[in-house]
């Protein structure tokens, strides 16, 4: 699991330059066209896979939530300490691209571990790949709380 908890860990490391965009744009964290085409892809996604799209969808509101946190965090701390703020932003079509790719990447690795991810095991897997990731990448306080949101969903055993 530790590839999909990865992924998901990457595609929370996207908030600093999306932030950094709204920051210079004075643009809203908030993007509820956004959020609904992303929702809408991964959906679609899921169905193609044959997995359950409602289950994905969960997954995803989750991890764009965790995303939207970390952009708040970060947007809180340029408002507290304006000499730290950004004054230059990748564009927001870069970021967005990347958003995607990776979001056709945690599909793919939703359904590589799907049994899994309806198992009794997977509470403990998920908890142990957390640990790694944040670990490996070296996350803040903010960003670990951001991954252990973005997963809480993940495990979700057949009934």
């Amino acid at each position: 699991m530790t590839a999909l908890v990865d992924s998901a860990a990457v595609r929370l490391q996207t908030a600093d330059p999306v932030a950094a965009f709204k920051w210079i744009a004075k643009g809203s964290v908030e993007d509820p066209a956004r959020v609904e085409q992303v929702l809408a892809a991964v959906t679609a996604d899921a169905v193609a896979a044959e997995i359950d799209p409602d289950y994905v969808r969960q997954v995803f509101a989750d991890q764009i939530a965790a995303t939207e946190g970390v952009e708040y965090g970060r947007l809180s701390q340029w408002k507290l300490d304006p000499a730290a703020a950004p004054t230059a932003a990748p564009d927001l079509s870069a970021s967005r691209s990347a958003i995607d790719a990776l979001n056709k990447t945690m599909v793919t690795e939703i359904v590589a571990h799907w049994q899994l991810l309806r198992s009794p095991d997977c509470v403990a897997d998920r908890d142990e790949a957390v640990d790694a990731v944040a670990g490996a990448r070296g996350f803040d306080p903010l960003y670990r709380r951001a991954l252990d949101f973005a997963t809480r969903s993940y495990c979700q055993p057949a009934i």
